[in-house]
């Protein structure tokens, strides 16, 4: 539509009428005025909430390597949780995958001075040696692997120069009763990795043979487990080359996966 202007005479008409007039300038910065008093007085907008920062950028340290593990519960207490894969690149940690998770029967506690035979999932950060399993390793797996065979056992006897050690065959100086025969377990040690707990230089009496392995029927003896499909992607993700490691630890308090 075309514009149409209103016809005004000089004689006769108020100044302020006229477009460009004093009057017409006066009714402008009055009106400027107000809409600044507006902007004013109008509340902010929300600022956009910061990106989450990821959970290794949160930890006192993740290892040195480019791939981490966190197994996370609510609370010492806690028999199940979530567990988490993590890729850094480039300067930044990228989730690679999750889970459910599930931990010891007696919960979570200090793996400092965790007490062996308690069924707790002992906190902090820990390497991740080897992977093992009944099945044959994943397509994609680079980790160590060995296959349990009906000889295939972990000494958890305290007095065996073996303790807290693959053995295969189990030699005479870990008894049967305090040692875990692989093969007994074939769902839960389908597949696995060994957690690094207490492995390096064990200390008697504080535990032994604690994995990353395949759920069971319930809550573990102090291992941490997720799903068959789950592990199976672990392990076909696993690089030794990168240094992977797995902290272990609950949302907050003494046992924070963050203080590790």
């Amino acid at each position: 539509m075309p514009l149409t202007r209103t016809p005004t005479s000089a004689a006769g008409s108020s100044p302020g009428r006229f477009a460009g007039g004093p009057g017409s300038r006066t009714a402008l910065l009055a009106s400027a005025v107000c809409a600044t008093l507006l902007a004013l007085a109008a509340p902010a907008p929300a600022a956009a909430s910061a990106a989450p920062v990821p959970l290794p950028r949160r930890m006192a340290d993740t290892g040195g390597g480019e791939q981490l593990i966190t197994a996370v519960a609510s609370g010492t207490r806690a028999t199940t949780g979530t567990v988490t894969w993590w890729q850094r690149r480039n300067g930044g940690w990228r989730r690679a995958g999750s889970a459910p998770a599930r931990f010891g029967s007696g919960g979570l506690a200090e793996g400092r001075t965790r007490v062996q035979g308690t069924s707790t999932t002992p906190t902090g950060l820990y390497d991740l040696p080897f992977a093992f399993g009944t099945k044959p390793a994943p397509a994609g797996t680079r980790s160590p692997y060995r296959r349990v065979g009906t000889g295939s056992w972990w000494c958890q006897d305290n007095a065996s120069t073996s303790y807290n050690r693959w053995v295969d065959p189990r030699p005479r100086d870990c008894a049967a009763a305090e040692a875990e025969r692989l093969a007994g377990y074939p769902v839960q040690y389908g597949r696995a990795l060994v957690i690094g707990f207490n492995y390096r230089h064990p200390v008697r009496g504080r535990g032994a043979g604690i994995f990353l392995h395949v759920n069971g029927k319930g809550a573990t003896s102090g291992c941490v487990s997720v799903p068959a499909g789950a592990m199976a992607r672990i392990l076909a993700w696993v690089r030794p080359s990168r240094h992977p490691h797995i902290a272990i630890g609950t949302t907050h308090g003494p046992t924070a996966v963050t203080r590790y």
